[in-house]
């Protein structure tokens, strides 16, 4: 089987990329071991974040990382067998995390997310899937005036710097937009330019659907049996072999296993994140996105009930579920709202990739032809999906990129 181009991850960043190429005439097949977005796609807290201009940083003031140590919170958790292993990467994350240097990321970052929405909304609209989709923001709940305020700071300053727009709840404006929640909290922000996704799973399938329509085909193979031939690339999948030009390398936190025997070491860590779906009690009803912004855990009204999320675990990829931050936050989610029972068999677990600098990595392998990167989104990989796989498609097929994605470039890592 032949094509013009291999896609190997069928998150929705592997997902949006064969779309985005579909959508300019190009034959695609796109190779996973699973369906699509069944992986880290599937469990997150289903935002767009157009207002995520900052990457999440590593904390910077010494109490607080003395805090984290304590390992005892919701937001972040880690295994203590993982630190020997994770501490480079740790380390490199803490020292871009600097303010100077986190506030530069942000603004080489901010391209990628001020097109979030708009990428969104063509594929969206092409697929049939605004059911799917709610565009009233989402909102952070605070449980002091001093989180409050500086929260609000910070909106206005990316307000002036980024244009994104937000409002400042009161008590009286929480308790109108959400009856039901505690009245455990001193105000709230909202963001109102981002939207809410009901199901990701099922836009990653809206999205898979509008690929095979426009002739694109899913295949199951593994990506480590990638090769490069004298014209391109090669790879055993389904009932045979498929060959192509380019190939683009869109496997989250499995990307090493296809870039490293390449000979393209990239620093990347993993956050793994738990959710799990709950039952309101009686009438009760959680009307938008809502984040408890100082325990760390977010709720979401999902399709498939409200899905409670979890911060970050710094583990080893692949070690065994330990969901003890979802076990905290259940029990103060349910002081503030009334979720009934579980829905869930057993608490989903996901792998965010993440890169020290907090910037995803896009564009073509330094040394090898047709071969490109698309990998390592951290928390913003459905909402980074669609813009990624278009400048990634525009890369491959000569247009000139919407946007400047030199600062993404693989070579910053020094491969």
């Amino acid at each position: 089987m032949s094509a013009d181009a291999i896609v190997l991850g069928a998150g929705i960043i592997g997902v949006s990329t064969a779309l985005q190429l579909a959508r300019r005439g190009k034959s695609v097949v796109l190779v996973d071991r699973r369906e699509p977005g069944l992986e880290t796609s599937y469990g997150n807290a289903g935002l767009i974040q157009r207002e995520g201009v900052v990457p999440y940083g590593f904390p910077q003031q010494f109490g607080m990382i003395l805090r984290y140590a304590l390992n005892n919170r919701i937001d972040a958790h880690y295994h203590w067998r993982a630190i020997p292993r994770v501490t480079s990467f740790l380390a490199k994350y803490w020292w871009h995390s600097n303010l100077s240097r986190h506030q530069m990321i942000a603004r080489a970052y901010a391209p990628l997310i001020e097109h979030s929405i708009s990428t969104h909304n063509e594929l969206i609209e092409a697929a049939g899937a605004e059911d799917l989709i709610q565009k009233d923001g989402w909102t952070e709940v605070f449980r002091t005036s001093a989180k409050h305020d500086g929260e609000m700071k910070e909106a206005e300053r990316l307000a002036g710097e980024y244009g994104v727009k937000y409002q400042d709840l009161t008590p009286a404006d929480i308790a109108a937009q959400e009856p039901h929640l505690s009245r455990d909290f001193v105000g709230g922000l909202k963001w109102l330019d981002p939207w809410s996704v009901k199901d990701p799973l099922a836009l990653t399938r809206a999205y898979v659907a509008l690929f095979e329509k426009l002739g694109g085909r899913i295949l199951k193979g593994d990506a480590k049996s990638l090769s490069q031939t004298s014209t391109g690339w090669r790879i055993v999948a389904g009932d045979g072999t498929v060959e192509a030009k380019d190939v683009v390398v869109a496997l989250g936190p499995w990307s090493d296993t296809v870039t490293k025997p390449l000979g393209y070491d990239f620093l990347v860590g993993v956050k793994r994140g738990y959710h799990m779906h709950y039952a309101t009690q009686g009438n009760a009803k959680l009307n938008g996105w809502t984040m408890d912004a100082e325990r760390g855990y977010f709720l979401a009204p999902m399709n498939q009930g409200i899905r409670l999320t979890t911060g970050a675990e710094f583990a080893m990829r692949d070690a065994p579920k330990t969901p003890v931050q979802l076990e905290r936050a259940e029990k103060v989610a349910q002081s503030i709202f009334p979720l009934a029972e579980r829905l869930d068999q057993e608490p989903w677990m996901g792998a965010r990739p993440c890169t020290p600098d907090m910037m995803p990595v896009i564009g073509k392998a330094p040394r090898h032809k047709g071969l490109w990167f698309a990998f390592g989104h951290a928390h913003h990989g459905l909402t980074l999906g669609p813009i990624t796989g278009q400048v990634i498609a525009e890369a491959i097929t000569g247009e000139k990129t919407l946007i400047d994605i030199s600062a993404y470039r693989p070579e910053r890592f020094g491969i």
